[in-house]
Formats: structure tokens, sequence, C-alpha cells
């Protein structure tokens, strides 16, 4: 029970962590969060998809890499 709950802390944290540094570079850049928010960050949440279907791919298992899309 204890690893779950530093589990969802981590995760919490983290998301926290995203969102603000989303924010930030989307002032930096001086364009609208949303944009940011549609690039960068469904880049960062489709990233491990698409690494594992790659790798499968390379490593020959096309059934990974096509059941992982």
């Amino acid at each position: 029970m204890l690893q779950l709950l530093c589990a969802l802390a981590m995760l919490i944290a983290g998301a926290e962590l995203l969102v603000h540094c989303a924010v930030r570079m989307a002032a930096n850049l001086k364009v609208r969060p949303l944009l940011i928010g549609l690039t960068v960050v469904a880049f960062g949440s489709s990233a491990p998809q698409m690494t594992v279907s790659l790798q499968a791919a390379l490593n020959d298992t096309p059934d990974i890499a096509v059941g992982s899309v």
C-alpha cells in the first residue's frame, strides 16, 4: 500500500511539473499554452508507445509493433 501511495505522489508531482514547464515554455516562446499542449505534451505522452513499436519492429516482432499501436 505504501508503494502505491508513493507512486501516486510521484505521478502527481510529475504531472504538476510537466504543466508548469509547459506553461513556462509557452510564455518564453510567446505562444498560446494550447499550442504547447497540442504539440509538445502530446508528443511526450506518445513517445513511450512509439519507442515500444519502433523497438519491436527493429527486433523483428511485428505482432508487438502493431499491437501497441
